[in-house]
């Protein structure tokens, strides 16, 4: 069996997910439903949520909606509270060194841009979205395989942009000095969050209940930390957006 939180889970927030999944765990097994003892850190997410052993995974939306939307079962989308979002949805913000002169995304055309993953709504999918719209042309810079990675060449001048989720972008402010060396600048549309998913063939409901129940009784320390407020049931048509282009197909 697995359960992971694998998008926010880092080591200053270890002992917050853990008290988190026990309370799921628990709840879950009162609801006559497997649960694993301890969430798994091991596995990689994607190998994760495609196993027929999932019992708890959140996924980002844009791999939910291009691989693994028949694949999976959906229970609901996670509520951080970021200001300006509704519940359930949350964006990226755009950050430049702290002493470049942009003051808005619109200020950056041509930046070298700093991506984290191809399949990251956040880090990809989402700023593609808002530059399209607005105008913006985003020139490759490197694909980092992380947020903190692409904080990391912004900061230090490898890329002159980057999109980083908000989510991330919080645990970034609390946890890694690089933060300090840059600001943000802007941010993107609005998506569906992170969402809760088990594996396909299994009814929500239970599930749904366990977890809400579980960030309901949340002590407040760990609650602060993981700032997690809530689950939401979003309408699916929430997650039909278009896929943006591939990264690999920006200009140089």
């Amino acid at each position: 069996m697995i359960a992971s939180f694998p998008m926010y889970d880092r080591p200053e927030n270890a002992a917050a997910h853990d008290a988190l999944w026990s309370l799921i765990r628990d709840g879950l097994r009162e609801r006559g439903l497997a649960a694993p003892d301890t969430l798994d850190r091991v596995t990689h997410h994607m190998e994760g949520w495609a196993s027929d052993h999932l019992v708890l995974g959140q996924i980002c939306n844009m791999p939910w909606r291009t691989i693994f939307r028949h694949r999976v079962t959906l229970i609901g989308a996670s509520d951080y509270g970021l200001p300006d979002a509704s519940a359930g949805h949350y964006y990226s913000v755009f950050v430049v060194r702290a002493d470049d002169p942009a003051t808005c995304p619109q200020d950056c055309d041509g930046y070298r841009f700093a991506y984290n993953e191809p399949m990251s709504q956040s880090g990809w999918g989402g700023p593609a979205q808002w530059a399209a719209a607005n105008g913006l042309t985003l020139n490759r810079a490197r694909y980092t395989h992380a947020h903190r990675a692409s904080l990391h060449d912004v900061a230090v001048g490898e890329a002159d942009l980057a999109a980083l989720d908000a989510i991330t972008w919080r645990n970034l402010q609390k946890f890694d000095p690089l933060a300090e060396k840059v600001r943000v600048i802007g941010r993107t549309h609005t998506t569906p969050g992170m969402s809760f998913i088990t594996a396909k063939g299994r009814d929500p409901a239970p599930y749904f209940d366990a977890i809400a129940d579980a960030i309901r009784d949340l002590p407040p320390g760990h609650r602060d930390m993981l700032g997690l407020q809530g689950i939401v049931r979003l309408p699916l048509s929430d997650y039909d957006i278009p896929l943006p282009p591939s990264p690999t197909d920006l200009p140089h």
